[in-house]
């Protein structure tokens, strides 16, 4: 929320600077995301006096002499048609800073140094300026919107910045309000926590009014649906005369970010951001009668709004009807056909308190996000109603553009209308607290804060203001009042009464998630974070099948946006996205985990919290992948916690190719899967045509519960052998489906001296015979206590052939 200081200076007598004030905000629990100075790209602009101007022969340029109180005359080249001798205009100096525009002269294209230049052979030292090349509107300035020199006032001192002439010396806090503070959504209401800090008095803006005799005949309000909107005020205007609204309103539009459009609707504008309360303005002459309904809509029942766009409706959103259709989509925006123009001389105000859920579930589901909807979904209390229709009507009186009458129509639910009221004891604010603050600041600072407060010894009696309708729990609200005034370091660090000093350090959980990180990334991995949910389009992209077990999933009942409907029930589609992001940017390599949750539900439809189960999800792509490449980090993975790993072909993963992907096997139980990505759904990727075939995409998912349930409880030390490995080379001749994993863990049952075994090469020939295959492995022999000899490994050579030949009758090549 925008809000700048020269409004606030309109209801505090601040006697702080800008900078000050955003540090008080901060230690009062306002986060000040920005503070950005008005003319924060002009610098060195003063005020210039054109002594003398001649046209230059020929040209649209002028040659003046400008005293910029320099102590002498610069000789500026000036192309705009206004410029004059005697005329007083911004005069940007050699070095100074302004704003470069377009051809059109209207476009900003970004900030310019001044320079010293020559113009036609003409010497140049300076630039007078436009309002545009200033970063003014007629909104902010009168004048500056035309084309040509910004003309200043005949008394403007000579020399003088421009800032200050101009209201450029002025700065914006750009603060985020959070949800439970809505009573702050305003220029108002974060004057009311200036005043409070600041310890200075509120001067409220003026509400008063008066009301003609004339009652509009027949006008009525009705709301039928009282608990989505439990507070309608309604109040006829007439005999309205449209304009342009003052400079002053105006400018302070301007500087929220909003453009003057006339004066009924800024009066609107004006009220939402000055009081918090969205306001909105039927022209009662397109109304088809004088009944108002505040209602459901109908199902199929449509609405074209004030932008244009045309909506379908169903029973879940709230409109505001004439008696015979919808004007208004409810605290969203209103309807092309009541909209105030130029030809508008009968209005009726609008003001209302709609339920907030309500207000975001239709702005969501509607794709239709308004400034008055974002007020809305964090909530409007019944007082800023009655503040917001009283001062609407007040500055109709006093633009003198209309004549309040007496049809005037308040309808309720029935809320009271007061504040909260409860009691607090002081002894237990402090507790919650931890510190004693005397009762004396507590009473102040509630004071402060607008709270009515009676004592009586240590009770406390209260009564919190009306907007204040985040205050619920009495003793714990007030003790976050109070500290957030008082100073959040007074507060004296201190343990839990359960706590106890420890030496700290990862449990073994912990310690074995780091492990298996650090064991990644130094492989070359970067880990990810992304977010537990997508959508059926990102199940659908990996081919699964309609009946497949991760098709059964938790579904979103109001979810953010199309793309994030489900919770994801495995990693696959987060890596794939992420992968697909990174060739798309032009990043052509890399290698990527995550370790997080897929849920599960435990029934359908959900009735209970699903489990969360760990899994580890890595990818790795590029030119320099393969098969074997992302094996090695999954072997590197297994030795890094002392296990070993087999593999299964995986042939009925949908989205692997089917001749290279694998299961991963620990104890002979199957806790993972990876291999490369189908080249029918790499085909069907959103990336360059003429770079799909080239893509290698490798995806992997172990679940991380399963791995962790048959990892050994703790790895014990095992010394380096002193003793040099021995390796031998065996060459074997295999039916062409024999795998490589069978062969391998044949290998290493026949004996326990077997280390590493390695396939290095693959061989076929006529020779060989048909339907056949030479595999060649490097076996490595690790000794234990002993060199091995030449008979040791003669030995340990024919059980392992021994082994092949009786399990799966396979001779040496």
């Amino acid at each position: 929320m925008k809000v700048p200081f020269s409004w606030l200076k309109e209801y505090v007598d601040i006697d702080v600077t800008a900078q000050e004030l955003e540090e008080k905000l901060f230690s009062c629990g306002f986060e000040v995301e920005e503070l950005i100075p008005v003319g924060k790209d002009i610098s060195g602009v003063v005020v210039g006096h054109v002594v003398e101007c001649e046209k230059i022969p020929d040209t649209h340029l002028s040659l003046c002499k400008v005293d910029a109180g320099t102590g002498e005359l610069l000789q500026i080249c000036c192309g705009a048609d206004n410029v004059q001798a005697g005329g007083k205009y911004p005069c940007a100096l050699v070095g100074a800073t302004v704003l470069a525009t377009g051809k059109d002269h209207k476009t900003v294209e970004g900030v310019m140094t001044i320079k010293k230049g020559k113009l036609r052979g003409y010497e140049s030292f300076g630039m007078l300026c436009s309002g545009v090349e200033l970063g003014l509107n007629d909104d902010l300035y009168p004048g500056a919107d035309y084309f040509g020199l910004l003309v200043l006032p005949e008394d403007a001192p000579v020399g003088a910045d421009v800032k200050p002439l101009l209201g450029m010396d002025d700065y914006i806090f750009d603060i985020s309000v959070t949800a439970n503070r809505a009573d702050c959504q305003s220029v108002l209401g974060i004057a009311r926590e200036v005043a409070a800090v600041l310890n200075k008095p509120l001067k409220m803006p003026a509400t008063d009014y008066t009301t003609s005799d004339y009652t509009y005949p027949g006008l009525n309000i009705t709301v039928e649906a009282l608990d989505l909107c439990p507070r309608y005020l309604g109040h006829g205007v007439r005999n309205i005369t449209p304009g342009q609204s003052p400079q002053w309103m105006r400018r302070y539009l301007a500087l929220c970010g909003l453009r003057s459009i006339s004066n009924v609707v800024d009066i609107t504008n004006f009220v939402m951001l000055e009081i918090g309360q969205p306001m909105h303005a039927f022209d009662m002459s397109t109304l088809e009668s004088t009944q108002i309904i505040v209602r459901r809509a109908r199902n199929d029942e449509s609405i074209v709004t004030l932008d244009g766009k045309e909506f379908q409706l169903n029973d879940s959103n709230l409109v505001i009807c004439d008696g015979a259709k919808p004007v208004a989509l409810a605290g969203i925006m209103g309807g092309l056909n009541s909209e105030i123009t130029e030809n508008t001389t009968q209005l009726l105000f609008e003001s209302a308190k709609f339920l907030r859920d309500n207000i975001r579930k239709t702005s969501r589901s509607l794709g239709q996000s308004t400034d008055a909807s974002s007020h809305y979904e964090k909530g409007i209390s019944e007082y800023t109603c009655e503040l917001g229709m009283a001062r609407a009507l007040h500055l109709i009186q006093e633009l003198g553009c209309g004549e309040v009458t007496a049809s005037a129509f308040d309808v309720s639910a029935g809320a009271p209308r007061e504040g909260k009221r409860f009691t607090a004891t002081i002894s237990g604010i402090n507790r919650i607290l931890g510190i004693d603050v005397p009762a004396e600041a507590i009473l102040d600072i509630l004071r402060r804060l607008q709270f009515e407060v009676k004592q009586d010894g240590d009770v406390l009696d209260v009564t919190a203001p009306r907007y204040r309708e985040d205050i619920e729990i009495g003793e714990p609200d007030l003790a976050e009042e109070v500290i957030r005034e008082y100073g959040y370091e007074h507060i004296v660090p201190t343990f839990l009464q359960d706590s106890s000093v420890t030496n700290g350090g990862l449990n073994p959980s912990q310690q074995r998630r780091a492990k298996l990180k650090r064991t990644l990334c130094g492989q070359g991995y970067y880990e990810i974070s992304t977010l537990a949910f997508y959508a059926d389009a990102d199940l659908d992209a990996l081919h699964l099948a309609e009946d497949a077990p991760e098709r059964r999933v938790i579904r979103l009942l109001n979810p953010i946006t199309s793309n994030l409907t489900i919770m994801r029930p495995l990693l696959a589609p987060s890596m794939l996205n992420t992968v697909v992001e990174n060739l798309k940017k032009g990043n052509n390599a890399g290698r990527l985990f995550e370790l997080s949750n897929v849920y599960a539900p435990k029934e359908l439809p959900v009735t209970q919290l699903p489990d969360e189960i760990p899994h580890l999800g890595f990818a790795a792509f590029g030119d320099e992948e393969d098969f074997f490449t992302v094996k090695g980090s999954v072997e590197a993975l297994a030795e890094a916690f002392g296990v070993h790993f087999d593999y299964e072909r995986a042939e009925d993963v949908p989205y692997l190719h089917p001749g290279i992907s694998a299961y991963i096997l620990c104890n002979g139980k199957r806790v993972g899967v990876f291999g490369k990505l189908a080249n029918q759904v790499t085909g069907e990727l959103k990336l360059p045509k003429d770079s799909k075939a080239n893509h290698k995409i490798f995806l992997g998912e172990i679940d991380y519960n399963a791995l962790c349930a048959l990892l050994p409880e703790s790895m014990r030390y095992q010394p380096i052998s002193e003793f040099p490995a021995v390796t031998r080379d065996l060459a074997l001749v295999v039916e062409e489906g024999m795998t490589c994993g069978t062969l391998v863990e044949t290998i290493r049952s026949a004996c326990k001296q077997v280390g590493d075994v390695e396939l290095f090469d693959v061989y076929r020939s006529e020779q060989i015979g048909e339907g056949k295959k030479s595999m060649a492995f490097k076996i490595f022999f690790v000794p234990e206590d002993k060199a091995l000899t030449p008979k040791d490994i003669d030995r340990f050579m024919n059980k392992i052939l021994g082994n092949l030949k009786h399990k799966l009758n396979i001779d040496m090549r």
